[in-house]
């Protein structure tokens, strides 16, 4: 509980007590003025703020809210003469909406806890000595000086130390990441064992803690349709019933010559009854507490109107290496020339991509016999989009295409339609056999797809640049509906426009989502109703055009967010039918004199107590 929310809490207690004092003083003293007074104080306490408010806010011409109401109603009772009703609508009044601060404070604080990854300071080795200072400060290329338990103030690369670290404030995982030098050291990770330096990689502006935070900020400003029609809402409905209130209080006693004071008192209670605070709090209440509960679980929502769209996502297309792949590559298959053997064709194969830093290349140098012996290669040259050359232990190698031996007069065998990359290899002027390179599907990815299929994703679909052998190994493997390979980003794009215009067709209430983390994924997210980004730190481009970022690398964390977002948006609807029907209820019994100012009250602040309770469910809403 804040300072704030203690003093508040103090004022409504005088105000009951100085209540519960005005039923003691007995009626007859000073004609009945001396209860008055004690109830008026009570008023005076408890409600000179909503008052305050109310004369402002006329002043500024934003008339019809709810300290509106709740002023107008409360002061017309004192003026018929029943001073404790007064007191009580605002008492009751102020129960309310301090509830309210607390369960919004609670939600809020709940999700500032969850996202409290921002750094305090940065230790900075300079000329040998340690510094601290603030992580803006900090250059990139210096050097990082991060102790057991402190937090990773910068993006970087670390280049001494072992340690494990914590990334469950990024990623949701409560399982830590054992680190060693020449891994990356993400900032807002817990350094959990071991002493790291850790070179810096990006100023503090670009680093994967700040983006995060930007984005929790950007989430705050955004409304979902759903959100923003209740603010609509009430900026119509509080109008209207406050016409209908005073209609309520003229036109009977001018048309049918009822009592005057009895057709204001139902006016009166008609007022109270109509306040609407229930939906204005507790519906962004339920959308900041699924946007909370789906950041616990390491899912980055861009506001409420992303969490919406993703409750109807049924159509998901997927980008293949790094999404549904791991982006790592590995040998499968070795097919040797006659007069070669593997372990030599892989030995040739490694020396000769020995000076490369493409995954193909890395991937052959792991798979290779032996290490490589730099001092074995001579005369290396790169063929742009083509592969390589070089003479390696005297003989002359080429490693690449089909396209590098036919440049060469080479033959090359057909090797067919399999599955995966292929590198020929060619040494002194003849074929000597292919290597055959393979992208491994991601652990979870074949349960994602299960467990979006279980969600009610109607169609899922992969899109990538590489070739269809590899393309259609990928898909079986993990039951797609569909894919589509050797695409241009541009081409993606297009796929997504025909898909976007099937998935309408066939509901127009249904929406698609693209899942994607490289530079070449930024157009096609953007396009998508829903983007998703893969992995907090995936390419900035994507994370940018995204509306929801995985902070980890894990596609089945999707089906988890649809999840909470159907939850979320359920227990929207459920508060606003809740909140309107019983309220339409109570208004019908207020018009017709079968209600007063104290269930009036009760009515409004009972509503809004439950539905702020219903809303809160949201921050622990079930993965599936």
């Amino acid at each position: 509980m804040t300072r704030k929310q203690r003093k508040e809490l103090l004022r409504i207690a005088l105000g009951l007590a100085l209540f519960a004092a005005g039923w003691c003083v007995p009626g007859a003293w000073l004609g009945g003025w001396a209860a008055r007074a004690v109830f008026a104080a009570a008023y005076a306490l408890a409600g000179w703020d909503v008052l305050w408010a109310s004369c402002r806010n006329i002043l500024r011409g934003e008339v019809f809210d709810e300290n509106f109401l709740m002023a107008v109603a409360s002061l017309g009772a004192m003026a018929l003469g029943d001073f404790a009703e007064g007191a009580a609508v605002m008492l009751f009044y102020q129960v309310g909406e301090w509830f309210q601060a607390y369960a919004v404070g609670r939600t809020r604080g709940s999700i500032a806890a969850l996202m409290d990854i921002r750094p305090d300071f940065a230790t900075v080795l300079r000329a040998g000595q340690p510094l601290r200072l603030d992580p803006e400060a900090v250059r990139v290329g210096e050097t990082l000086l991060v102790r057991p338990g402190e937090r990773v103030p910068l993006d970087g690369t670390i280049l001494k130390g072992e340690s494990t670290l914590d990334t469950a404030a990024l990623t949701g995982e409560s399982l830590p990441r054992p680190v060693r030098p020449g891994d990356q050291a993400p900032s807002g990770c817990i350094n959990l064992s071991g002493l790291l330096e850790i070179r810096v990689d990006r100023h503090y502006g670009d680093s994967t803690v700040a983006r995060i935070l930007r984005l929790v900020e950007e989430a705050a400003e955004r409304k979902a349709r759903t959100e923003a029609f209740i603010t609509r809402f009430a900026r119509v409905y509080t109008p209207f019933v406050c016409g209908a209130a005073l209609l309520l209080a003229l036109l009977p006693p001018l048309l049918l010559g009822g009592a005057w004071g009895d057709w204001v008192y139902r006016a009166l209670t008609f007022l109270v009854i109509s306040c609407p605070c229930a939906l204005v709090i507790s519906v962004p209440l339920s959308f900041f507490g699924g946007i909370g509960a789906a950041s616990r679980r390491g899912v980055l929502l861009k506001g409420s109107n992303a969490l919406e769209t993703l409750a109807h996502v049924r159509a998901v297309v997927f980008d293949k290496t790094g999404t549904l792949t791991q982006g790592a590559f590995a040998v499968t298959q070795t097919l040797p020339a006659p007069g070669f053997g593997r372990d030599a064709l892989l030995d040739l194969a490694a020396h000769a991509e020995s000076a490369s830093t493409h995954p193909l290349a890395k991937a052959v140098a792991a798979a290779a016999p032996g290490p490589v012996d730099p001092a074995a290669v001579t005369d290396l040259r790169e063929h742009a989009g083509r592969g390589v050359s070089a003479t390696v232990k005297g003989r002359a190698v080429l490693a690449g295409n089909a396209a590098l031996l036919h440049d060469n007069a080479i033959p090359a065998p057909t090797l067919g339609d399999l599955p995966g990359t292929a590198i020929l290899l060619a040494v002194d002027g003849a074929y000597a056999g292919a290597i055959l390179l393979q992208d491994r599907p991601k652990p979870d990815a074949k349960a994602a797809i299960d467990a979006l299929r279980r969600a009610g994703v109607r169609q899922t679909v992969m899109l990538t640049g590489d070739n269809a052998p590899a393309a259609r190994a990928v898909a079986q493997t993990l039951g797609l509906d569909a894919w589509h390979a050797g695409l241009l980003p541009a081409d993606k794009v297009a796929h997504v426009e025909r898909l976007l215009a099937e998935t309408r067709a066939a509901d127009p209430k249904a929406r698609l989502a693209f899942v994607g983390d490289g530079i070449n994924d930024a157009p096609v997210l953007a396009r998508a109703d829903l983007g998703v980004a893969m992995g907090a730190l995936g390419s900035d481009a994507a994370i940018e055009a995204a509306d929801a970022v995985i902070m980890d690398d894990r596609p089945a964390k999707l089906a988890d967010a649809i999840a909470i977002a159907r939850g979320t948006l359920a227990i929207a609807w459920q508060n606003i039918v809740f909140a309107i029907g019983v309220k339409a209820a109570i208004l019908l019994l207020g018009a017709l004199g079968l209600a007063n100012l104290w269930m009036a009250v009760f009515a409004d602040v009972g509503v809004a107590f439950l539905a702020i309770l219903n809303a809160i469910r949201a921050l622990a809403l079930p993965r599936r």
